[in-house]
Protein backbone atom coordinates (compact mmCIF):
# COMPACT_ATOMS: atom_id res chain seq x y z
CA UNK A 1 0.00 0.00 0.00
CA UNK A 2 1.04 3.71 -1.02
CA UNK A 3 0.21 6.50 1.02
CA UNK A 4 0.46 10.45 -0.31
CA UNK A 5 1.34 12.58 2.70
CA UNK A 6 0.83 16.49 0.68
CA UNK A 7 2.85 18.92 2.56
CA UNK A 8 1.50 22.53 2.02
CA UNK A 9 2.97 26.14 3.05
CA UNK A 10 1.69 27.92 5.80
CA UNK A 11 2.30 31.10 7.59
CA UNK A 12 1.13 29.73 11.07
CA UNK A 13 0.67 25.98 11.63
CA UNK A 14 -1.20 26.18 14.76
CA UNK A 15 -3.82 28.19 12.91
CA UNK A 16 -4.19 25.84 9.98
CA UNK A 17 -4.33 22.97 12.12
CA UNK A 18 -7.23 24.44 13.46
CA UNK A 19 -8.94 25.70 10.44
CA UNK A 20 -8.36 21.92 9.26
CA UNK A 21 -9.70 20.18 12.07
CA UNK A 22 -12.45 22.41 12.14
CA UNK A 23 -13.25 21.57 8.85
CA UNK A 24 -13.17 17.81 8.67
CA UNK A 25 -15.22 17.81 12.09
CA UNK A 26 -12.12 16.41 14.81
CA UNK A 27 -11.45 17.45 18.02
CA UNK A 28 -8.95 20.49 18.34
CA UNK A 29 -5.39 19.26 19.04
CA UNK A 30 -1.92 21.15 19.02
CA UNK A 31 0.54 20.55 15.77
CA UNK A 32 3.22 18.03 17.13
CA UNK A 33 5.89 21.25 16.24
CA UNK A 34 5.67 24.82 15.88
CA UNK A 35 6.71 24.75 12.32
CA UNK A 36 5.03 21.31 11.28
CA UNK A 37 1.24 19.86 12.13
CA UNK A 38 -0.82 16.94 10.47
CA UNK A 39 -4.10 16.10 9.46
CA UNK A 40 -5.04 12.66 10.53
CA UNK A 41 -7.67 10.67 9.66
CA UNK A 42 -9.47 7.96 13.05
CA UNK A 43 -7.92 5.23 11.07
CA UNK A 44 -4.43 7.14 11.43
CA UNK A 45 -4.21 7.74 7.68
CA UNK A 46 -2.29 11.01 7.26
CA UNK A 47 -4.57 13.52 5.34
CA UNK A 48 -2.72 16.38 5.05
CA UNK A 49 0.58 18.37 6.40
CA UNK A 50 1.32 21.64 7.18
CA UNK A 51 4.33 22.97 7.17
CA UNK A 52 5.76 26.62 8.03
CA UNK A 53 7.31 28.28 5.54
CA UNK A 54 10.89 28.80 5.60
CA UNK A 55 11.55 26.23 8.14
CA UNK A 56 13.86 23.37 8.00
CA UNK A 57 15.28 25.60 4.36
CA UNK A 58 12.90 23.18 1.94
CA UNK A 59 13.76 24.56 -1.30
CA UNK A 60 9.60 25.41 -2.44
CA UNK A 61 9.13 26.06 1.06
CA UNK A 62 11.40 28.62 1.79
CA UNK A 63 8.88 31.47 1.27
CA UNK A 64 5.20 32.19 -0.40
CA UNK A 65 6.95 35.42 -1.87
CA UNK A 66 8.27 33.07 -4.60
CA UNK A 67 5.39 31.80 -5.88
CA UNK A 68 1.39 32.53 -5.73
CA UNK A 69 0.53 29.80 -2.75
CA UNK A 70 -1.81 27.41 -4.43
CA UNK A 71 -1.14 28.17 -7.96
CA UNK A 72 -1.42 25.00 -9.76
CA UNK A 73 -2.76 23.08 -6.55
CA UNK A 74 -6.14 21.91 -5.68
CA UNK A 75 -6.62 20.40 -2.45
CA UNK A 76 -9.70 17.79 -3.31
CA UNK A 77 -10.59 15.79 -0.42
CA UNK A 78 -13.69 13.26 -0.62
CA UNK A 79 -15.71 13.47 2.95
CA UNK A 80 -18.22 10.84 4.07
CA UNK A 81 -19.97 13.28 5.84
CA UNK A 82 -20.80 16.00 3.08
CA UNK A 83 -24.07 17.15 5.08
CA UNK A 84 -22.36 18.19 8.00
CA UNK A 85 -19.09 19.31 6.13
CA UNK A 86 -21.19 22.31 4.34
CA UNK A 87 -21.87 24.05 7.47
CA UNK A 88 -18.75 23.75 8.88
CA UNK A 89 -16.57 25.01 5.98
CA UNK A 90 -19.56 27.89 6.24
CA UNK A 91 -18.74 29.11 9.43
CA UNK A 92 -14.82 29.51 8.71
CA UNK A 93 -14.74 31.96 5.72
CA UNK A 94 -17.08 34.55 4.97
CA UNK A 95 -17.86 33.15 1.59
CA UNK A 96 -17.70 29.86 -0.54
CA UNK A 97 -15.41 29.71 -3.91
CA UNK A 98 -17.94 27.64 -5.21
CA UNK A 99 -21.27 26.93 -4.09
CA UNK A 100 -22.61 23.48 -3.40
CA UNK A 101 -23.17 21.64 -7.00
CA UNK A 102 -23.44 17.85 -8.61
CA UNK A 103 -19.88 18.02 -10.43
CA UNK A 104 -20.51 16.38 -14.12
CA UNK A 105 -17.21 14.86 -13.65
CA UNK A 106 -17.64 12.89 -10.42
CA UNK A 107 -21.89 12.54 -10.28
CA UNK A 108 -20.96 13.93 -6.61
CA UNK A 109 -21.94 16.95 -4.53
CA UNK A 110 -18.93 19.26 -3.82
CA UNK A 111 -17.94 22.83 -2.67
CA UNK A 112 -14.87 25.13 -2.69
CA UNK A 113 -13.43 27.35 -0.10
CA UNK A 114 -10.17 28.88 0.46
CA UNK A 115 -7.96 28.22 3.33
CA UNK A 116 -6.39 30.92 5.66
CA UNK A 117 -3.07 30.39 3.41
CA UNK A 118 -5.14 31.08 0.27
CA UNK A 119 -5.40 27.48 -1.22
CA UNK A 120 -8.37 26.40 -3.13
CA UNK A 121 -9.81 23.69 -1.15
CA UNK A 122 -12.73 21.26 -2.67
CA UNK A 123 -15.11 19.04 -0.59
CA UNK A 124 -16.98 16.54 -2.42
CA UNK A 125 -19.12 13.86 -1.36
CA UNK A 126 -17.94 10.11 -1.16
CA UNK A 127 -21.08 8.91 -2.46
CA UNK A 128 -22.97 10.11 -5.79
CA UNK A 129 -25.67 12.59 -5.19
Amino acid sequence: MKRTWTIIGVADVARSLKWYQSLFGQPETPPAHDDFGQIIDSDGTVLLCLHQWGAHEHPPLTSPNHAQPGNGLLLFFRVDDFSEALPRARALVTRLEEEPHVSPNTGTMEFALRDPDGYYVMISALAAA
